[in-house]
């Protein structure tokens, strides 16, 4: 532990025993808690380590003044303080332990009814319960019995806590297996190799324990069945835990508990709580797993099977969902799961689904009286769309259908929630009220059919597909989000079948009309979805010639997406720019000429980048430009003063330019990573790529890896023509605005902005500048890479650069230093002729300066230490915390503190 730290502990623990001072953020509580815990995941004793906690645990029980959020930090504290042997013996011997979990004395002072003290209490005891004797302290204290009273506890919180720790005290202590079993499961096989030596049931203690789970045991067998609708939720949640028990129990513990409550079990199956029996299933298929292969239980088979049996539809088709969910491998028990859920989807659109299914057959007739009423009928096939994309994987043995039977019966749905389809065929037209206009099964049924796309034999519905999804499309009452859900259905099944020509040339045409009524609708969600389909639709065509395009010729698209450009809503715009993206990438292929259309696009992009108010549209651009510049390196054009790449190497400076000087600080992030593709490509030949090969996967704001670049630096082999070969490429970076942008953002105030601006700069270091100032003298090639300059303002960035090497001149060599400084004096006064030519030249109070020397001069590598970390070390360090709770108890406690002046704790 930090000395420091150390240090001020006891004068925080004074603090906290003090009833007559105060924290302005209870949260500080939970952070000192944190560290705590943290602390003896080391191995370390709190005790030793902190002596002064054992007095202010002694202090802080006995003042029952104290507030409430205090105590109950004592309580959790004394917990984490006896979790181990050594502690439990010391806080034993001084008698702590019994007055800070003495139930009745919170009780007698009055704290018992605050929820934080509850709290406190079964967390504490939780964290204690690491070992032998704190189980022997937890049953002989009487414990047990209040405990399962906190699982109906008022508050929700504690109610849960009270619900782990249950859990918590039968696994950790439960026996490593059960001794003379034969012929065990493989799961018990596996359980007898655990070490559990810490917590071992020994003789000693097994009576203990098993007083534990017999009063557990009873607790469930009382509690599992609900006497009046308020009790439901209690029986849920007891459900869950039974589940969670049995998944994670060792034979012992398991055989005892399913003696307790198979009786219990066999009321709920017979009684009339729908809402419990998933979770009941899971209870009962969680027993059914874990029982021998060789030898089930009969109590818990016969359980299955009344589940299986009951003639309550909506009990039943959750039951079946259940198995499925829960990966049940039994053959006659998934065919009979799938069975039932295509029941309601059978019934409805009139499908065969079901083949010569005996249990369709006979809950065919409840079924249908169910689905006569809206609400159960929406809910019960919603639940069977659900799982009919997994059932369409099943082997066939279990499909009582061909897949493609299954797509036609959910195109058929559709129709009918839409009034498209008509209503003579043999389905259950009673039905088709409930279902007609229901936004909620439109929604799950396009779900359904999107995941349908990967189904065996989905090619060959595609026109099928294709004829509902454009009927919802230019269906004038689909709402927004039925549009996008049948969208990206659209786009999931061309993707996966990519057979475009078989789709007649009527449904391609009728597409292109609602696309392009869709894309001057006056909802801007609905926009958006059209314009983010016509970007997904180009990126699945092929170079036009190879094959037919769906939306007919890519002009119109592109015009679409142009006029797009001007929409009032920033979404609608950023799409437009993404989807721009996809459908120029074919323009961009080899050796393809400049346009006069992607001049005027480029045109229209860097107005947005220059004018638009939203964020947004702004970060669109840049990423667009990233595209095409990703895609021109991969796609090297033959001619660059003839191609594509022309035109976007022409446009760079100015979005580098633009982007790093935008206030969205997201923006300037994908502008540096522009610039760091254009570093790339030009050292692709003397530096190796970045370690991280795809940056966009870590958070620009998370702590970061000092080597964010492995570099390949230059051997004693290399000649001046490689060495001039860097001079030419570090002007050219220059000359797009490279180098500029990169000294810009080093000295942003945001961050992740700061910290790729290093990392880039450290990169461009490495490779082109010499080692040290001996190595200017070494050859001409040298020193003319270091004669290599740009143009740098006497204002803003340029100021902050100006003023980072002012404070590091000291440490440069002197003839650099008076360079460096003789160089940058333009950008505050004039004093040679020679200096005000220059100064004219370049405009005003800008000035030129050596990359290499300012690379040299700005210490990278010690801003890179600063910005790798992240923004709370400091401010969330225990010394942090410690010094937080002390200056805010002063402030709090002086008398003149005015209004607003109040130290804030830092954020947990």
């Amino acid at each position: 532990m930090d000395r420091e730290c150390v240090s001020l502990l006891p004068r925080v623990c004074e603090v906290l025993a003090d009833s007559a001072r105060s924290l302005p953020d209870d949260t500080s509580l939970e952070k000192l808690l944190d560290w705590f815990t943290e602390l003896t995941k080391t191995g370390g004793s709190l005790l030793e380590s902190c002596p002064c906690l054992l007095e202010f645990i002694s202090t802080a029980v006995y003042n029952p003044t104290l507030d409430p959020v205090v105590l109950s930090f004592t309580l959790k504290l004394t917990g984490l303080v006896a979790a181990s042997e050594d502690g439990f013996r010391m806080l034993q011997e001084c008698s702590v332990l019994d007055l800070v979990f003495n139930l009745q004395r919170w009780k007698e002072a009055g704290l018992w009814d605050d929820p934080s003290i509850r709290i406190g209490w079964i967390r504490g005891l939780q964290s204690m319960l690491q070992n032998l004797k704190a189980l022997s302290f937890f049953v002989q204290s009487g414990f047990i019995e209040p405990l399962l009273q906190l699982q109906k506890d008022t508050s929700l919180f504690v109610a849960s806590a009270a619900n782990q720790m249950l859990a918590h005290t039968m696994l950790f202590f439960q026996p490593p297996f059960s001794a003379g079993s034969n012929g065990i499961s493989k799961k018990a096989e596996d359980d007898q190799r655990i070490d559990a030596s810490s917590t071992a049931i020994t003789m000693d203690t097994s009576a203990e324990y098993t007083a534990v789970v017999l009063a557990i045991s009873k607790y469930f067998k009382e509690s599992l069945v609900p006497s009046e609708n308020a009790q439901q939720h209690q029986s849920l949640q007891l459900l869950k835990l039974l589940t969670l028990l049995l998944d994670q129990a060792r034979p012992l513990l398991r055989e005892t508990l399913l003696r307790s409550i198979g009786d219990s079990l066999e009321e709920l199956v017979e009684s009339d709580h729908s809402h419990l029996t998933l979770p009941l299933m899971d209870v009962i298929l969680a027993a059914h797993s874990s029982s021998r292969a060789d030898k089930p239980d009969k109590h818990i088979t016969h359980l299955l099977s009344s589940m299986m049996d009951i003639n309550k539809p909506a009990h039943l088709i959750h039951a079946a969902a259940a198995i499925l969910r829960r990966g049940h491998h039994d053959t006659d028990h998934t065919r009979w799961a799938v069975n039932i859920l295509l029941l309601p989807l059978n019934i409805i659109t009139g499908q065969s689904l079901l083949g010569s299914s005996t249990a369709a057959v006979k809950h065919q007739f409840s079924t249908m009286e169910y689905l006569k009423h809206k609400t159960s009928c929406i809910s019960m096939l919603c639940v069977s769309l659900a799982n009919t994309p997994k059932i369409t994987q099943m082997p066939a043995d279990v499909l009582p259908c061909p897949p493609g039977v299954i797509v036609t019966a959910v195109l058929s749905l559709l129709g009918i929630c839409s009034g498209y389809t008509s209503l003579s065929h043999t389905g259950c037209n009673v039905v088709f009220r409930n279902i007609i206009g229901s936004g909620k099964v439109q929604k799950c049924a396009l779900e359904t059919l999107t995941a349908l796309s990967c189904c065996p034999g989905a090619k060959e519905e595609l026109s099928a597909v294709f004829t509902v999804l454009i009927h919802y499309l230019n269906n004038p009452d689909s709402d927004p989000t039925v549009l996008q859900k049948s969208y990206q259905a659209l786009i999931k099944w061309m993707s996966v079948c990519k057979d475009f020509c078989s789709v007649t040339h009527q449904l391609r045409q009728n597409l292109l009309e609602v696309v392009k009524k869709r894309v001057c609708d006056m909802r801007w969600e609905v926009r958006d979805s059209t314009i983010e389909f016509l970007g997904k639709m180009a990126g699945l065509m092929k170079p036009a010639g190879e094959e037919c395009d769906i939306l007919g010729s890519p002009t119109c698209t592109t015009a679409l997406l142009r006029e797009a450009l001007k929409d009032p809503e920033s979404y609608v715009r950023a799409s437009s720019i993404s989807a721009l993206a996809q459908t120029q990438a074919n323009s961009w292929q080899q050796g393809a000429a400049v346009t006069q259309e992607q001049t005027e696009i480029v045109s229209q992009l860097l107005q947005i980048l220059s004018q638009d108010t939203e964020g947004l549209a702004r970060r669109a651009v840049i990423q667009y430009f990233i595209a095409w510049f990703s895609y021109s390196s991969t796609h090297p054009p033959p001619s660059l003063s003839t191609s594509s790449s022309s035109l976007l190497m022409n446009s760079v400076r100015s979005v580098l330019s633009l982007g790093i000087a935008d206030l969205d600080w997201e923006v300037k992030f994908h502008t540096l990573k522009l610039a760091g593709l254009l570093l790339d490509e030009t050292f692709s030949s003397h530096s190796s790529k970045s370690s991280d090969s795809n940056p966009a996967l870590l958070h620009p704001y998370a702590v970061v890896s000092k080597q964010a670049y492995t570099l390949h630096t230059q051997t004693g082999t290399q000649t001046e023509v490689v060495e001039s070969d860097f001079a030419g490429v570090l002007s050219n970076l220059v000359e797009l605005g490279v180098i500029s942008a990169l000294l810009c953002g080093l000295v942003d105030c945001d961050r992740p902005v700061g910290l790729k601006a290093c990392q880039l700069l450290i990169t461009l270091r490495d490779t082109v500048c010499p080692l040290s100032l001996r190595a200017l003298d070494a050859t001409t090639a040298m020193a003319t890479v270091a004669m290599v300059s740009c143009e740098v303002p006497g204002w803003g960035w340029g100021q902050e650069i100006k003023n980072t090497l002012a404070m590091k001149a000291s440490d440069w060599d002197n003839k650099l230093s008076a360079s460096a400084e003789k160089s940058f004096s333009g950008a505050d006064e004039v004093d040679s002729e020679e200096e005000r030519e220059h100064g004219a030249r370049v405009g005003g109070d800008c000035v030129r300066v050596g990359v290499c020397e300012v690379l040299r001069g700005l210490d990278l590598d010690e801003r890179l230490n600063v910005l790798t970390q992240s923004s709370d070390h400091v401010l969330n360090s225990p010394l942090s915390l410690l010094q937080d709770i002390l200056t805010a108890n002063a402030t709090h406690a002086h008398p003149n503190t005015q209004p607003g002046k109040e130290v804030i704790v830092d954020c947990y």
